[in-house]
């Protein structure tokens, strides 16, 4: 069948403004592990004791940690269902074309992986979003129940460690030849295939959690967005965003107030550490419920406030090249911490890695500015165009 891009049809900018601080997000979270392993983060944090970077280590934990990628799975299944419906609108529906689409992606992400950072998720999103794809048609009440069900399942971990002992699998073989030092060097001062290796270890090393953790969330936020999109809620939002404000405010209350004493009160019990699985299933729920309750709180401003609404518009241009610029924090990432660049692997402090963050956003914002003054679509964006359609599409306006 001939697939043909709906090139013309006008954006809806409040998603590219979602899309654009998910990026943000996912970026203040991401440079964190850049500048050190997920694991050594809690003793690499503990030798920065200055009022300003206790500070930022609390607005990480409060505001980023775990919130960021529920929003990025979210609207990424939102975009498969609302493409799949204009596709189906056109008797253009088919699964070999939207297979096609996630294959290309799924590439991005193995490259993405292999070349520039082990902490990749399009590769994820790949893979799930063709299970998605399969459940387009599915009634929304079974998409809804699905999802909360995948959302609220409390036995992941249980599960993964009975499959990968099944398999033989030991995370740990992969970075048996990799202690802390060893990391820190090879990283600051080895060569590039010397870091190549590295990511690819560090990335067998993480499978487990990739897969009991960030794996569940994003079907079930997949599924979501699915049923977002499948019931057009999009185009009501505005409408819908004020149905559900008291459930939402009440909602948000409710999880910070937990998260506040997961973080600062729980810890120090006997009960924390006899039912740690469950406070911290509980913590992913108030995270997840905390960043969906970030993008209803977008769309309250930027439908209530002129002035609010001018700020946030320039998250746009971000939003509208996601991909190109979610790829271009890797580059970024492997300038400034590794011997490719900088080489300033462990060495920058919690303040330090948020102003960078936000800096290099800023950046973003004028790049892509100015890049989609000249051009349709970002340089990845196009790519994953060309091929999913199989055809070279001019991308100068």
């Amino acid at each position: 069948m001939n697939h043909q891009p709906t090139l013309g049809q006008r954006r809806i900018e409040l998603l590219d403004i979602f899309r654009g601080f998910a990026v943000f997000g996912i970026f203040v979270v991401n440079i964190e592990v850049m500048n050190c392993v997920f694991a050594n983060q809690d003793s690499y944090n503990q030798q920065w004791t200055s009022d300003v970077d206790l500070l930022a280590i609390r607005i990480f934990q409060l505001f980023f940690y775990t919130k960021f990628f529920p929003i990025f799975s979210f609207l990424f299944g939102l975009g498969i269902s609302m493409q799949a419906l204009k596709l189906h609108s056109k008797n253009q529906f088919t699964f070999s074309f939207l297979s096609r689409r996630m294959l290309v992606l799924f590439i991005f992400g193995v490259l993405h992986i292999v070349l520039l950072w082990p902490g990749d998720v399009i590769h994820l999103y790949a893979i799930l979003g063709l299970f998605t794809i399969l459940l387009i048609r599915a009634s929304n009440t079974f998409i809804l129940c699905l999802s909360i069900l995948l959302f609220v399942f409390p036995f992941y971990d249980q599960i993964a460690e009975f499959l990968f002992n099944i398999f033989d699998y030991d995370p740990m073989y992969y970075l048996r030849d990799y202690p802390s030092d060893k990391i820190v060097t090879t990283i600051r001062n080895g060569s590039y295939i010397e870091g190549l290796v590295l990511r690819v270890m560090d990335y067998l090393s993480n499978l487990p959690m990739l897969l009991s953790i960030l794996a569940p969330i994003a079907l079930s936020m997949f599924l979501l967005g699915l049923y977002f999109g499948k019931n057009q809620l999009i185009y009501s939002i505005k409408e819908w965003i004020i149905r559900i404000k008291i459930p939402m405010l009440s909602i948000v209350i409710v999880s910070n107030v937990y998260r506040i004493l997961f973080l600062f009160i729980l810890p120090s019990t006997a009960m924390y550490r006899e039912f740690h699985p469950f406070f911290i299933k509980t913590m992913v729920i108030s995270d997840t419920i905390m960043g969906l309750f970030y993008l209803w709180l977008i769309a309250w401003c930027y439908y209530h406030s002129a002035t609010l609404k001018r700020f946030l518009s320039p998250l746009r241009h971000v939003g509208r090249m996601a991909l190109t610029n979610y790829i271009m924090h890797s580059g970024i990432g492997l300038i400034l911490f590794s011997s490719v660049g900088l080489s300033l692997y462990q060495t920058l402090s919690p303040s330090e890695l948020l102003l960078a963050a936000i800096l290099v956003f800023g950046v973003q914002i004028i790049l892509s500015k100015l890049w989609l003054s000249y051009f349709q679509f970002g340089p990845l964006e196009w790519i994953w165009r060309c091929l999913t359609y199989k055809k070279v599409f001019s991308i100068r306006k």
